[in-house]
């Protein structure tokens, strides 16, 4: 069976920067809670709405395929698939494609000619699961390589936010903390002991669809993010993952001291959730957390890139050597929890 490793890894993200001190202060609340201190957020990246440089979801992941395939030893036309995991898949202002696939659009206009493709949505957990699909793929020898592509133009969220929320507490709140990001990565089957996904597993507890919705506004004609935080954001929901986990370590004869890993990375969402979540894995296993990797302070949340907008930054900061092992736990509306672990050395950025 092939091991399937990440062979490249590309990133795009705005130059625009808007502060979270920017944002609350345009909301018509009075006594708006101090968002920076409740997530760890200070920044996030925002697209240029300019007409002639306009950065939609599909620019955004345009601008991260190419950096992707810069550094990767295949060219587009080599790829045998590309899947697409993009929440949003804007198209030029204001146009959401349905159809065609996202990723049929983007294989085209790299040249990827005989490629495969198709798109999959699974809210902030997109790119994991598109890396799910993938691994899957080659392992069974369906496909040699493929392309996992996600651009998130996500903050027209966030003016919509603004503009609407009128409450201290609001179900467009988290729309605040969003950010717009584009990242590709490569996968092959030719890992080994170096550079390898050792596994990748995602659970959906259904239960909990409706607390987090992207739709249409309900009062006005933008795109809104509705989030119950308080039924989404608690222990219980956290121990499912946690205990998912346990069963699936012992299931294959692992346990979390054999894993050995070196880092963790967690869903962008908040700093404070993430810790406490990390003390929740602590006394489940009664063991020491790895190190924790984020780019809250400076990305906010990026949605279905995050991880790897966090992975990509910690790498372009040389601060990830080789041979590391990572562990990347989702987080994400659905709801969705799991876990991705992978050892690598090839990557660079």
């Amino acid at each position: 069976m092939p091991r399937t490793r990440f062979e490249s890894i590309g990133r795009y993200t705005p130059e625009a920067v808007v502060s979270t001190e920017e944002l609350v202060a345009k909301l018509k609340v009075r006594r708006a809670p101090d968002l920076e201190r409740i997530t760890g957020i200070k920044n996030r990246r925002v697209y240029d709405s300019h007409p002639d440089r306009y950065e939609c979801s599909f620019e955004l992941a345009r601008r991260a395929i190419d950096d992707c395939l810069a550094r990767s030893d295949y060219a587009a036309d080599e790829l045998d698939i590309v899947i697409s995991t993009s929440i949003t898949r804007f198209r030029g202002k204001g146009i959401f494609c349905g159809a065609p696939a996202f990723a049929q659009m983007l294989g085209q206009s790299i040249g990827a000619t005989r490629a495969r493709h198709f798109d999959v949505s699974n809210a902030c957990a997109g790119m994991i699961t598109g890396v799910l699909v993938l691994d899957r793929m080659i392992k069974a020898g369906v496909v040699r390589n493929g392309l996992v592509v996600s651009g998130e133009q996500i903050t027209p969220s966030a003016e919509t936010a603004v503009r609407e929320i009128s409450r201290p507490y609001d179900p467009q709140f988290a729309a605040l903390t969003v950010g717009d990001a584009g990242v590709a990565v490569v996968l092959d089957g030719r890992g080994d002991d170096d550079d390898e996904i050792h596994y990748v597993e995602l659970m959906t507890v259904a239960d909990g669809a409706e607390y987090c919705l992207g739709m249409p506004s309900d009062s006005s004609n933008g795109i809104a993010l509705y989030t119950d935080n308080r039924a989404m954001q608690n222990p219980a929901r956290y121990l499912q993952g946690i205990q998912r986990m346990e069963t699936f370590l012992k299931e294959n004869g692992r346990s979390w001291e054999s894993e050995k890993f070196d880092y963790i990375i967690q869903h962008q969402f908040s700093r404070p959730l993430a810790e406490y979540i990390s003390h929740m894995v602590e006394r489940h296993f009664d063991t020491l957390m790895p190190e924790a990797l984020d780019v809250l302070h400076e990305y906010g949340n990026t949605a279905s890139t995050s991880h790897f907008v966090v992975l990509h930054e910690h790498l372009a900061q040389q601060k990830i050597p080789k041979g590391s092992k990572i562990l990347m736990t989702p987080q994400a509306s659905g709801t969705v929890s799991g876990h991705l672990a992978a050892t690598i050395s090839r990557l660079e950025a």
